[in-house]
């Protein structure tokens, strides 16, 4: 601890004030420890053995030292002086600066930690994060973009999209369809609890899961779903027969696919070859899941069904998530647009800093 702090060199004039202070016999408490603080420093003793000796703490120590090169002697007799951390000079600051944006700090810890070895100041965790939004930074997690992802496909995808919506007959319908596999987890998120309390999710022991295979029209929010014990192309077409079922008056179901191998599969061919089909498969290009709607249905489902919820059966977790795809879902819909939409863009990897 010796290392956090330089020592204090008083004047002659303070050390005389401040060692009379402690020599008085009615003084506050605090105001003896503030003074015999100095001394010990001036007298060439350590931070670390000041601490131990006075039992305070080493940011306590800190806030004292700035404070006193602040307000002086007038300092020991403040009952709030209120100084805070944050005393780095602007080419500190700087520095500060420069070294976390080609660095990004993981935690505020790693903050601390930089400051201390290069400016010597001992910053707390809350002064650290103070410090870094004061810098123009935010705590937040970086986006997770495709390595792979194709600008020239992806740009020409969104043209033949709004080319067939700008097109679509009235009896004519778009979905777009993907797999799910929900795991029997309970599924820790943030939320609001009382300050201090202790909040536990019970866990789950379990790893079963379920599959569903579903497409979501986005103009009634009307979703169409099969389960199976694994996705494949046996499952693709119950699904693909289920909406012809359901939608009986459309004589084309434009269906947005994933790249997916049961999606090719030569068997599920002869099936969509059929002259009867009313279905057509459109793919997505690869390595693009922002460009299906449905992936962002899928994080609703857990924020609804999932998070912070602890389900004691495989039963009760089934019975969830089907009641949101049968119930809520039909019910919520319209809540749901503003995440769950076509509002597509090209994602280009130049438009971000890449870690």
């Amino acid at each position: 601890m010796s290392k956090q702090y330089k020592t204090v060199s008083l004047s002659d004039e303070q050390r005389i004030a401040l060692e009379a202070l402690c020599r008085r016999r009615k003084v506050d408490a605090l105001v003896w420890k503030r003074a015999r603080a100095f001394l010990l420093l001036d007298a060439g003793e350590d931070a670390g053995t000041v601490c131990r000796i006075l039992d305070i703490g080493p940011t306590v120590l800190t806030e004292w030292r700035f404070a006193f090169a602040g307000a002086g002697l007038s300092f020991f007799g403040l009952k709030d002086y209120s100084q805070r951390q944050g005393h780095l000079s602007v080419v500190q600051e700087q520095a500060v600066r420069a070294h976390f944006t080609a660095q990004p700090a993981r935690n505020a810890d790693e903050v601390c930690a930089y400051v201390l070895a290069e400016c010597d100041q001992n910053y707390s965790t809350s002064g650290a994060a103070k410090l870094m939004r004061r810098l123009g930074f935010a705590y937040k997690k970086p986006q997770l973009l495709p390595a792979q992802a194709d600008e020239a496909k992806q740009a020409a995808f969104i043209a033949k999209y709004e080319a067939l919506m700008n097109g679509l007959a009235a009896d004519e319908m778009v979905v777009f369809s993907d797999a799910v596999h929900p795991e029997h987890q309970s599924r820790p998120a943030h939320g609001w609890f009382p300050k201090g309390q202790k909040t536990a999710l019970k866990a789950t022991s379990g790893r079963k899961r379920l599959n569903i295979q579903g497409a979501l029209d986005l103009e009634t929010f009307q979703f169409t779903f099969v389960e199976g014990e694994k996705i494949n192309a046996q499952t693709t077409r119950q699904m693909l027969e289920k909406l012809e079922r359901n939608n009986q008056t459309k004589t084309a179901i434009h269906v947005f696919v994933d790249n997916a191998r049961y999606h090719h599969a030569k068997i599920l061919q002869p099936w969509l070859d059929s002259p009867e089909r009313r279905v057509k498969l459109h793919f997505l290009p690869a390595y693009a899941p922002h460009l299906n709607p449905i992936e962002r249905l899928w994080g609703v489902m857990h924020k609804w069904v999932t998070h912070n919820r602890h389900y004691a059966t495989f039963n009760q977790f089934t019975e969830a998530i089907f009641d949101f795809f049968r119930k809520t879902l039909p019910e919520k819909g319209p809540e749901f647009r503003d995440t769950v939409t076509d509002n597509f863009r090209v994602i280009s990897l130049k438009e971000y800093k890449v870690i």
